[in-house]
């Protein structure tokens, strides 16, 4: 196994260690080596399906093995020979090396014994192993019953789109570049993509995106098509006063700022994470007020003037953008959807009265769970009177979309989406009083 591929395993056992996986990735030194975006690729693979690797290896070995590391060098591997169909004798070979140097010599014969073994009985094992819910859709046990029962139609559905590779989404930065112009720059670089929504380019196949024309000028970032979808939803007008609480990265601040000219507060608890609006902002040649300051508690950084729209994008189970970080499942706790639900609740009702009468806050999870979104919501407007849910778009004034639900064809007026994005709840509440 070689340097890449340990950098993947060491980072697998970071995160069931507690990291998220970026962290991991970076304690790990994948961020600093030439061959990062392959040691991404083995990461993400082994954690995004996870379930069934590890269900694997537990089949296979005669007594469990006990060392964390010895069982995420055999997942490593095991990915490889199945996802990314590597040469399986190198592959088998370097993951016994591995082990002997990683874990202890006599682990050696095991990882050995069972690599060799799936190779030879693949068909078998698959069939033993998927015959649990946790190997069969790679995610928790209390996951998976969660979404089956918020979901009894697309569950399913659901949990295959979270272990599918996302797509490569990229927003068009309006004020620096066309969409038209920017489509011909990727087609004389031989680079493939396609249109969504107003502003959207999907890039296939996926690429690092330094790699991408134009990125460095700020013609374009990164965003999903279903993300794409807030800041025109907001309905921001030239020369409102707007504030994008929990604003970092900056994805959604940026957007804002670049579909009209606008007052624009961006905020965030966390310097460092501030810190990213700024390069962002930089980047896609945007401004934006840059505020460090807790959402929960606005007397710390507000003004007192009153604000003409509101964006919360709160923070949340993250349950619909799996595909994009599959270490999320491993590292919840069903405990976490409560303790955020009650976060939710908190930052609305601090949030709320800096909004000024008749201005419109935009709700946005990117959750699947109903407590985070339409729940959410129907508790707040029996709270606040003075709240009307607002239509968005599409006709609705809630908006809930799963992972691989095609927009168009349900809703009228509705942008075009993909049939693949991420999973987002939307609700826009409108102050009467």
């Amino acid at each position: 196994m070689d340097a890449s591929q340990r950098q993947a395993a060491d980072a697998v056992v970071r995160v069931f260690e507690g990291a998220t996986l970026a962290r991991a990735l970076e304690a790990s030194g994948a961020e600093s080596t030439p061959a990062r975006a392959f040691v991404h690729e083995i990461a993400y693979g082994t954690l995004r399906h996870w379930g069934t690797l590890e269900a694997i290896v537990r089949a296979l070995a005669h007594q469990p093995p006990a060392d964390a590391r010895l069982v995420a060098i055999m997942a490593v591997a095991l990915y490889q020979l199945e996802h990314m169909r590597a040469e399986p004798h190198a592959v088998v070979d370097r993951a016994v090396a591995a082990a002997g140097d990683a874990v202890r010599p006599q682990a050696k014969a095991l990882v050995n014994a069972v690599l060799r073994r799936f190779l030879r009985e693949r068909e078998s094992v698959l069939a033993q192993v998927y015959a649990t819910p946790v190997a069969r859709w790679s995610h928790p046990r209390w996951w998976i019953a969660r979404v089956r029962t918020d979901w009894p139609d697309a569950w399913e559905r659901i949990l295959a789109a979270g272990n599918e590779h996302p797509p490569l989404t990229l927003r068009v930065n309006r004020r620096v570049a066309t969409r038209a112009a920017l489509a011909a720059r990727f087609a004389e670089a031989g680079i493939a993509c396609e249109s969504v929504g107003e502003d959207g380019v999907i890039v296939t196949p996926p690429r690092p995106v330094r790699e991408l024309p134009r990125f460095d000028d700020g013609a374009f970032s990164v965003q999903d098509a279903g993300a794409q979808l807030a800041a025109p939803w907001l309905g921001v007008q030239p020369g409102q006063r707007v504030l994008d609480a929990c604003a970092a990265p900056g994805g959604k601040t940026a957007h804002l700022a670049e579909v009209t000219d606008i007052d624009l507060t961006a905020l965030d608890v966390d310097s460092a994470r501030a810190a990213r609006i700024c390069e962002n902002l930089e980047r896609t040649r945007t401004v934006a007020a840059v505020r460090i300051g807790d959402a929960l508690e606005p007397s710390g950084w507000w003004d007192g003037r009153p604000f003409d729209r509101i964006l919360i994008d709160a923070p949340c189970t993250a349950s619909g953008i799996v595909r994009r970080h599959p270490d999320i499942p491993w590292l919840r706790r069903p405990a976490d959807v409560a303790h955020l639900t009650t976060l939710q609740a908190r930052m609305l009702r601090a949030l709320w009265p800096l909004l000024g009468v008749g201005g419109r806050l935009l709700y946005v999870v990117c959750s699947l769970f109903p407590e985070e979104g339409p729940e959410q919501i129907a508790r707040f407007t029996d709270e606040h009177p003075e709240a009307r849910e607002a239509p968005l778009p599409t006709g609705s004034a809630r908006v809930q979309l799963t992972p691989t639900r095609a927009a168009a064809p349900a809703w009228d007026g509705a942008p075009a989406l993909p049939t693949v994005h991420d999973g987002f709840f939307f609700a826009l509440l409108e102050k009467t009083r």
